[in-house]
């Protein structure tokens, strides 16, 4: 009879065991592998938004924090269960050579700040993560570069998009042939940007206006949609709000792109118009649209196959995930999110303001 009802037992834990979502049972998988120790450097409102999504990621954790405001210091330790050895200002940061603690500095301050953090933190022998733009210009973000193979430390940027799904399967797509051949490339990025007085409108920060904010997404996109790095690019900008757009911040700017194989782009960037987060790639057997394409909310989209169905993922968090990845275990993602992929962009943005001021097609050589 205990045979029998063994056996019963079996069957009834086998058949309950069938009806679990698989997602639940890997959900219940605990990571045993190494953590990435981050500490981010500017405590405003995008590197709160990455401290958040970190709280869920499994192979990096949140453990410093480095800022030039005591106040946020100070409640970034409460909130975070930062230790308060791990806690520096833009002073004293250097000191994190000592600290073995922390193995990377995610940096998300004003871009004209970025050149020197960046090469301090390489200097003290911490990796770095940089947001987007990496530099005010190419000749910074090579500067960078150099500075961090010198100290042996990886840099990387904040290329968010290069690890979102349904990025990665328009990717897919035209890289098995779903296109055909790549003809064209549409990138519309752009908001009413608010607040006159934010360091976004101040070009000694920013370096410039909507092209280094949002601009970037259109120049950045055209090269992973199209595979292919541009050789010339054609630009015209127009302003109309010359006192909230000072000399040197661009309101609006339309540039255009030509690659190697004959396909073009066309691509806006704004700080005067909402409704535009839209890529669009076309080519002689199909296309892509994707709309929202580079929102912080999930992407969406359709090919001429049908609708793109990938779940959703905070970004962030699936950035930091893979960024530990490629940090710890050496992993190559999908599309290159390395300084030398940050420098490409900052060419390619050097180019476009040069062609606004001169009118002329700008030849281009990011090989």
């Amino acid at each position: 009879m205990s045979t029998r009802r063994s056996f019963l037992q079996q069957i009834a834990a086998s058949a309950a065991l069938s009806l679990v979502p698989l997602s639940s049972l890997a959900s219940e998988r605990k990571y045993e592998g190494p953590v990435l120790r981050v500490a981010i450097m500017g405590l405003g409102g995008y590197g709160t938004r990455v401290a958040d999504a970190m709280k869920t990621c499994q192979k990096a954790k949140l453990v410093g924090a480095i800022s030039g405001t005591p106040e946020k210091l100070t409640r970034w330790q409460e909130k975070y269960g930062i230790p308060a050895e791990n806690c520096y200002n833009y002073q004293t940061f250097d000191q994190i050579k000592n600290n073995k603690n922390i193995d990377v500095v995610y940096i998300t301050t004003p871009n004209a700040l970025h050149h020197d953090q960046v090469i301090r933190v390489a200097a003290a022998g911490k990796h770095v993560i940089c947001e987007k733009p990496m530099a005010l210009n190419a000749k910074e973000g090579q500067e960078m570069v150099d500075a961090c193979k010198k100290a042996g430390v990886k840099l990387l940027v904040g290329y968010r998009m290069h690890f979102e799904p349904q990025t990665l399967e328009v990717i897919r797509l035209r890289k098995e042939g779903a296109f055909g051949k790549i003809l064209f490339f549409q990138g519309q990025c752009g908001f009413t940007i608010g607040d006159p007085t934010q360091w976004r409108l101040n070009r000694e920060l920013a370096g410039g206006g909507s092209l280094m904010d949002i601009g970037i997404y259109a120049i950045n996109g055209a090269r992973y949609m199209v595979g292919e790095e541009p050789i010339w690019v054609t630009a015209q900008e127009t302003k109309t709000d010359p006192v909230k757009f000072k000399e040197g911040v661009d309101e609006t700017i339309q540039f255009q792109l030509g690659f190697p194989s004959g396909a073009v782009a066309s691509a806006l960037s704004t700080y005067k118009m909402n409704n535009l987060d839209r890529f669009f790639v076309n080519g002689e057997k199909g296309f892509a649209e994707m709309q929202p394409s580079t929102g912080y909310g999930p992407i969406k989209g359709r090919t001429h196959l049908g609708e793109l169905k990938a779940p959703h993922v905070t970004h962030q968090t699936r950035q930091m995930e893979e960024m530990a990845g490629i940090i710890l275990e050496g992993k190559e993602p999908v599309v290159a999110v390395n300084g030398e992929e940050g420098v490409k962009d900052l060419k390619i943005i050097d180019a476009i303001y040069k062609a606004v001021k001169t009118g002329k097609k700008v030849p281009l050589n990011l090989i």
